[in-house]
């Protein structure tokens, strides 16, 4: 056997494939930030001209990135809060109940009472209803 093209992993040469890596700027990462706010991390790749799994990747390598995402998505969550709080507070009643059930833990309930003059159900009957029958009396 011939051993001249075996290397061991951190000896094998780079083979040069694929495209270069893509950085962020300090532009661009501004830009994941505003973007933040309105776009999945999914689509905000799309933008920067790159897949989902390299955006990912870039912010595993450079934490600014990362956090640039949570600081837009923070930003536009606590936007929206205080304007749903401020119509709340005007009276808007969606408003209000939408705040109590996500932030109160509020529950709509409902209770039906199945009685029949304070008299509990006991059973239920079914009444099959010949087909024929059916259209006669609709007819008739």
């Amino acid at each position: 056997m011939d051993d001249t093209n075996v290397y061991t992993a951190e000896e094998k040469p780079k083979r040069g494939r694929g495209q270069p890596k893509k950085q962020l700027s300090d532009a661009q990462i501004a830009q994941v930030e505003a973007l933040a706010s309105v776009l999945t991390k999914g689509q905000i790749a799309d933008y920067m001209g790159m897949s989902e799994n390299t955006l990912r990747e870039r912010e595993r390598e450079d934490e600014r990135i990362a956090e640039a995402y949570k600081r837009g998505k923070s930003k536009a969550i606590a936007s929206v809060a205080s304007n749903l709080l401020t119509q709340a507070r005007a009276g808007n009643l969606t408003a209000i109940i939408f705040y109590l059930k996500t932030q109160a833990n509020w529950q709509e309930t409902s209770h039906v009472d199945h009685t029949t003059n304070g008299e509990s159900i006991t059973g239920i009957e079914r009444v099959i209803i010949d087909e024929a029958e059916d259209q006669d009396a609709e007819m008739g």
